[in-house]
């Protein structure tokens, strides 16, 4: 099932939280990490003209410092200004390499999450000298665990969903005069969430060197609280201009939140409950984020949500290439825009709203694999074994 919606609330308006300047500052931050160097934009031409479109360019986040997912270039960055706020210093005057001496004891930052960001937020403690405790939702995979403890942080597997999951970790920080590390906001709980999305602009903006003049006709998002797609499209819409590019969000149909805010009648954030179930855990979450929320708002074109299905398909066509094309490994929450692309090729339906999303032969469509083989039974499970088919 695809189901795509026009933003009726579209108006260009960007946004100061996500400009050209903030990103520029992320990025030298992240610069000076060992081991950074921006992650491939891989071009898919021969897939594109397959699909009727000029070209596909993937952002290949699978990289990204060893850790197999973009995440953490949100949770280092808010590490990084939580790290200045306490010593009362700038940003760019933090040496990573012995901020941790001028502690008398370790800072401990705590976070809820679905795998990424908190192994991300664990890396980003452990290279900053400091100590993480992360939490996760029921049936978080087990792979995710100890992944995170292997970075020396405490991992607690909750019996509640993503969003419960979040309110345990921030009352536990409350309880414990620890440091609330979250992807998403709520009133009170605004800056920390801006700086994690404002990390995210890192590989926007590596992606628009990389482009090399290339002006893309279609941006292709994934969004779970929205906190990764605000922040690129925050970047793009400030870079390029909103009106310029036909932005789409799109995402898992069972926990469509900013489907479901973007096609109400008010246009102000909707929460979808329950179990929150999709193989895309990285995407399952049900309170969109309001410090993002905006920038969707205004400049996203087009919302759409997708069954597991289709994200399952995209990890097949992207880990097997036609002929001239490069492989690249994307998980669940990474493969669904360009599963999006293939799907809407292969009905009639599906061709009228390609259609409808302005797709054609002349279209240059950038997309984020957003993270790699992150669980691998998984992966295995589906890309060998054909689980979910389209």
């Amino acid at each position: 099932m695809i189901n795509v919606s026009a933003n009726s609330f579209f108006n260009a308006q960007s946004s100061k939280l996500f400009t050209q300047d903030i990103a520029a500052q992320a990025q030298s931050f992240h610069q000076k990490i060992e081991g950074y160097t921006p992650t491939p934009l891989i071009s898919l031409p021969v897939l594109a003209k397959s699909l009727g479109l000029k070209n596909i360019l993937a952002k290949d986040e699978s990289h990204r410092f060893g850790l197999n997912a973009f995440k953490v270039l949100g949770g280092s960055y808010a590490l990084g200004q939580l790290l200045a706020e306490k010593l009362n210093m700038s940003l760019s005057d933090i040496d990573l390499k012995t901020v941790a001496s001028k502690f008398d004891s370790p800072m401990v930052f705590t976070t809820a999450t679905a795998g990424n960001h908190g192994t991300g937020v664990a890396w980003a403690a452990r290279e900053m000298g400091q100590k993480a405790v992360v939490y996760m939702p029921k049936g978080a995979a087990q792979t995710s665990v100890e992944r995170i403890r292997g970075l020396g942080a405490e991992c607690i597997v909750t019996d509640v969903n993503y969003d419960d999951t979040v309110r345990l970790a921030n009352q536990t920080a409350q309880e414990n005069n620890w440091e609330l590390v979250q992807d998403t906001a709520w009133d009170g709980y605004e800056q920390i969430p801006t700086w994690i999305s404002q990390g995210y602009m890192t590989m926007a903006a590596e992606a628009l060197t990389q482009l090399d003049g290339i002006k893309p006709t279609h941006l292709l998002l994934q969004a779970g609280v929205g906190a990764m797609a605000g922040g690129v499209l925050g970047y793009y819409a400030d870079a390029l201009g909103a009106d310029n590019i036909t932005s789409v969000i799109v995402e898992p149909e069972n926990v469509a939140c900013i489907y479901l805010s973007g096609t109400s009648a008010d246009g102000e954030v909707k929460a979808v409950s329950g179990e929150l179930n999709s193989i895309m855990t990285g995407l399952a979450c049900g309170e969109p984020n309001p410090v993002t929320w905006p920038i969707l708002k205004n400049c996203s074109k087009y919302f759409v949500s997708v069954g597991d299905n289709v994200t399952a398909t995209g990890m097949r066509v992207l880990a097997n290439p036609l002929p001239g094309d490069q492989a690249i490994i994307s998980g669940e929450s990474g493969a669904i825009t360009l599963g999006l692309l293939y799907a809407l090729a292969q009905s009639e339906t599906g061709k009228a709203q390609a259609k409808e999303l302005g797709l054609n032969e002349e279209s240059v469509v950038l997309i984020f694999s957003t993270e790699g083989d992150i669980n691998p039974a998984s992966y295995q499970n589906i890309v060998w074994n054909g689980q979910y088919p389209l």
